[in-house]
């Protein structure tokens, strides 16, 4: 019974604050051509999510981000909890590459799309990869791009195999990778259920990994073993 009581109220607020901050991030994004500020919506709804559910994030490695530098984000995925931890432990504007399912979510995928996020057609293949490459080329200048190279949450924490995707990305961009590794989240709210947990979630950012004149299997390989070392 506790658990549906804590399902019922991690969905009942994720809604009330997708219904408060809809409007005003749409008008942020269209009223400006950056996105930043709708990206600062965005933030306001991790930091009250988080707070709601008794998660507290532990971060460590800022020291490794360069504010003025551009990067391809990659961080494991096991939970709910991640996009709204990333969003605020990295103090870095970016946009996300999201699997194109999530535009048909209500308001969500409305807000998501004015905020300048990337969608992705994975049936496409390299259709869909190059024009994700058009869209990170066309983003403002310092605005980073954060993918989940597993392309979906693990089931048990434990890291999926990486999809090339984002190295590629980062290659043929010429940008640096900024490994991230998240950890306990997927203890605080496992795949399958909405019943949290809370509890801390740690943030780890591991020093840049350089991608020019470096094959995608040795730099994808890297990354996989710098992330996993964390978890």
């Amino acid at each position: 019974m506790f658990k549906i009581l804590k399902a019922v109220w991690i969905l009942f607020w994720a809604a009330l604050l997708t219904l408060i901050l809809f409007l005003p991030i749409v008008i942020a994004s269209l009223a400006g051509h950056k996105g930043n500020a709708a990206f600062f919506g965005t933030q306001v709804y991790a930091w009250c999510i988080l707070k709601l559910t008794g998660i507290r994030l532990r971060v460590s490695g800022r020291e490794n981000i360069d504010p003025a530098r551009r990067y391809v984000i990659l961080s494991n995925h096991a939970s709910y909890f991640d996009p709204p931890a990333l969003v605020l432990a990295l103090g870095l504007q970016y946009r996300w590459v999201i699997k194109k399912e999530l535009r048909k979510v209500p308001l969500f995928g409305l807000a998501l799309e004015t905020s300048r996020n990337l969608f992705i057609d994975r049936s496409r293949g390299s259709d869909a990869l190059e024009s994700i490459k058009r869209g990170v080329a066309q983003l403002p200048e310092g605005t980073s791009i954060l993918i989940f190279p597993e392309g979906t949450r693990s089931w048990d924490g434990k890291l999926l195999p990486f999809k090339k995707g984002g190295f590629v990305i980062a290659r043929d961009g010429k940008l640096p990778i900024l490994p991230v590794t998240i950890r306990g989240s997927h203890d605080r709210l496992p795949k399958g259920t909405a019943a949290f947990s809370p509890g801390i979630i740690e943030i780890i950012v591991h020093p840049p990994v350089a991608t020019a004149g470096r094959e995608v299997e040795d730099v994808r390989e890297e990354v996989k073993g710098t992330i996993e070392s964390a978890l």
